[in-house]
């Protein structure tokens, strides 16, 4: 059974157990309930669900595991022939979640 979700502006391909990073979300504490209700798609094995553009009656739920940073993305600024150079790094805060059931 897995279902596709959205958050964050993103789609995520989920199963029971899953450990996934998503954008960041409002938990503070480890092991706090978060739902996600945009479901798009939802396969149970026998039947698929698939929404327009959301599948009813249906949610995924997880638990708040920790907040995470991504990888280092370094912008860098350049002009040939003149001194103008400018370098800027940026880390995304991320949070990761364990999908605990998928409910549809």
């Amino acid at each position: 059974m897995y279902a596709i979700i959205e958050t964050g502006g993103k789609q995520y391909r989920v199963e029971k157990g899953d450990v996934i990073d998503v954008e960041l979300i409002d938990a503070k504490n480890a092991g706090d309930k978060v739902e996600f209700k945009n479901v798009l798609f939802l396969n149970t094995g026998s039947t698929v669900k698939i929404g327009s553009p959301h599948v009813a009656k249906s949610a995924v739920q997880a638990e708040f595991v920790e907040e995470s940073r991504g990888p280092k993305v370094v912008a860098f600024k350049y002009k040939r022939r003149k001194p103008n150079r400018r370098k800027v790094g940026h880390r995304q805060h991320y949070s990761r979640v364990k999908i605990t059931e998928i409910i549809g």
